[in-house]
């Protein structure tokens, strides 16, 4: 094996040659969804027979097993930057949509229609969960003063999606709230369900923002 720090030309080329097939599998999926993923069109596209192809990503499933995990790792990373930072809660809501912004398909692979007859390994989950134990973070850190309701009881017991995280149930559910408000209204903004209605989605997707981290005034 090469040295810690180093490759060998091969391994160099080799990961430049990997690079460039995510970057075609990209424009693809861009063109014509995830679904549609073709390693066979991607080596045409680059002078490689299929066979050549394949020494590099064993399938289908392989090649966007690496795109989720790049996605993911993204979106994690720039979610634990924001909160590093000093980001609050919309801080953190406001950093996911830059990024989804910056690339719509990236966002609609990881979070938009299941891939068929694909999935994802579990290495995919334990990236995924860090960016809910960042969220779950930045709510223990805000104060707990809405009623309990029936769906906060429900979470005492069914919390395994939060990976052990201590958060109490009333911060639980403040994070699923948020987490599927941001993303409900980030997809219909991606996918441009507002396009021709008049407002401007930003201004929508503050005003949701000022909704859920408004205190309670019960």
């Amino acid at each position: 094996m090469a040295e810690t720090g180093t490759k060998t030309p091969r391994e160099r080329y080799r990961g430049q040659v990997r690079a460039e097939i995510k970057e075609r599998a990209w424009e693809q999926i861009a063109t014509a969804g995830a679904s549609a993923l073709s390693l066979n069109a991607i080596a045409k596209q680059m002078g490689m027979s299929g066979p050549a192809l394949y020494r590099y990503f064993a399938g289908r499933d392989e090649l966007i097993t690496e795109l989720i995990r790049d996605a993911y790792r993204s979106v994690a990373d720039t979610f634990r930057a924001a909160h590093e930072s000093g980001a609050d809660v919309a801080g953190l809501a406001h950093a996911m949509r830059a990024w989804a912004l910056a690339d719509p398909h990236r966002y609609f692979l990881i979070y938009g229609t299941p891939v068929p007859g694909y999935h994802a390994p579990d290495d995919i989950t334990t990236i995924a969960s860090e960016i809910m134990t960042t969220l779950l973070d930045a709510y223990t850190a805000l104060p707990s003063d809405i009623p309990a309701t029936p769906f906060t009881a429900h979470l005492e017991d069914h919390r395994r999606w939060a990976d052990d995280h201590p958060a109490s149930p009333t911060a639980l559910h403040r994070a699923l709230t948020f987490w599927t408000r941001l993303h409900g209204v980030l997809s219909l903004e991606l996918a441009g369900h507002f396009k021709g209605m008049g407002f401007d989605p930003a201004l929508l997707f503050a005003a949701e923002l000022d909704d859920l981290t408004a205190p309670s005034t019960d």
